[in-house]
């Protein structure tokens, strides 16, 4: 279980990236789609197509840290992406819901396998 201190600043990417992608190519899109800075302390957090994979990136004032997870069966409950709203802020709370498998719109919790 992640645990993030409640101040920090969670952005959810809304739209998919390929997750190939490691501390620099995760970068970039921080940077220009999301358009932040990495270097403030906030965790970005990028899902693949399928809603399989999930990457936090995140710096902690040394360097540049990459989290992922691969589900072995389901998807995430991701939030639809739209162009007037390239991410979505989130509470540390609400993160460990999202990654638990919880449906924040609904707020229900699906078995993976269900979705």
């Amino acid at each position: 279980m992640l645990a993030f201190p409640h101040s920090i600043r969670i952005y959810v990417a809304l739209a998919p990236v390929d997750m190939r992608k490691q501390y620099d190519g995760l970068w970039t899109p921080a940077q220009e789609q999301l358009q932040e800075d990495p270097k403030q302390g906030a965790v970005f957090c990028f899902t693949n197509r399928e809603r399989t994979r999930l990457k936090l990136l995140y710096w902690d004032g040394t360097g540049v840290w990459v989290l992922a997870k691969r589900l072995e069966q389901g998807r995430f409950s991701w939030p639809e992406p739209s162009e007037a709203k390239p991410k979505l802020s989130l509470t540390p709370e609400a993160l460990a819901l999202l990654i638990g498998g919880v449906e924040l719109r609904r707020g229900s919790l699906k078995a993976w396998y269900e979705r």
